[in-house]
């Protein structure tokens, strides 16, 4: 039935595109307690009208169409409910398309320096790096370093949290990704000022910070995983880890402390894989027990 109901106003939509946009609008405002399900209908059918009829929407319905996928999509702040804030996502997303600069003042109010975002706010900026969004990434990549650092501090129980900095990971990636095509295509982008140098100091930051990121968010997860993955894991975990003692001289602690989970977790499950890795842990860790040549009965 909501196949059909879908298809019924998309048949509308497209002959009467504004007007039916209108419509489904006011319907969510006026019912705030639609069940979840009937919300997500509504929503794709919006997605689906802004997709094939967008040419013939006006700026201002534009804006408050916005307004309205941005608001549904981070109405809840704890739960994350994918099929709703998918569906909100996606028509951020449809119309980033062709208005790219509306959006990003939408979504950067939601992307503030210190504050964690909302998981969907982060995946939407991803899916939208591939619609000329490059020219406000460096800004993006400003307040997303220190967001990651925060996010990691944060309790693993935080669940919106550690998934909102989690996907983060992903997300450089995409932005990257649309960097280098946007460079490869400058004769055809918006702004052809931009230049490789322009992302260079956020993305060096990045890549001496990120490995450690990922090793301590390993370590909290590894107390999550199976028993037959961690199993099947350990023998790539333990030397990752231990390399990165000879790239991070000045954060001992950090990796210390992931492997020390990792190690927690290991013996909790009675690992058979762990022996093979005792020599390299063995020579790794009396690295990090220096002796007080002063005082030679005093260890630190």
């Amino acid at each position: 039935v909501q196949e059909q109901v879908c298809k019924s106003m998309l048949t509308l939509g497209k002959r009467q595109p504004e007007r039916v946009l209108a419509m489904c609008q006011e319907y969510l405002l006026k019912h705030p307690k639609l069940v979840v399900g009937h919300r997500v209908v509504v929503l794709q059918t919006m997605e689906l009208i802004v997709g094939c009829r967008i040419e013939d929407v006006g700026s201002e319905r534009i804006k408050s169409i916005i307004c309205l996928a941005s608001d549904e999509m981070t109405r809840s702040k704890v739960d994350i409910v994918p099929d709703w804030q998918q569906a909100s996502s996606n028509i951020l997303v449809a119309v980033g398309n062709k208005h790219i600069n509306d959006i990003m003042e939408e979504i950067l109010s939601k992307f503030q320096p210190g504050v964690l975002p909302h998981f969907y706010v982060v995946q939407t900026l991803a899916q939208l790096s591939d619609y000329g969004m490059v020219p406000f990434l460096n800004a993006i990549l400003g307040t997303m370093l220190p967001m990651l650092n925060m996010g990691f501090n944060v309790p693993l129980c935080v669940l919106t949290s550690s998934v909102s900095v989690v996907l983060c990971l992903p997300a450089l990636a995409h932005f990257s990704d649309s960097i280098l095509e946007y460079l490869a295509n400058l004769d055809k982008a918006p702004d052809p000022t931009v230049r490789k140098d322009t992302f260079a100091s956020e993305i060096g930051l990045k890549g001496t910070t990120l490995r450690l990121m990922v090793a301590e968010a390993l370590g909290s997860m590894c107390h999550l995983m199976g028993s037959e993955k961690l199993e099947e894991q350990i023998q790539r975990l333990i030397p990752a880890i231990l390399s990165l003692y000879k790239k991070h001289s000045n954060e001992y602690y950090i990796i210390s402390k992931s492997l020390c989970q990792v190690l927690d977790a290991s013996v909790s499950m009675s690992s058979r894989v762990l022996e093979t890795q005792v020599d390299g842990l063995m020579f790794a860790l009396h690295q990090q027990v220096p002796v007080h040549h002063q005082d030679p009965n005093r260890h630190i």
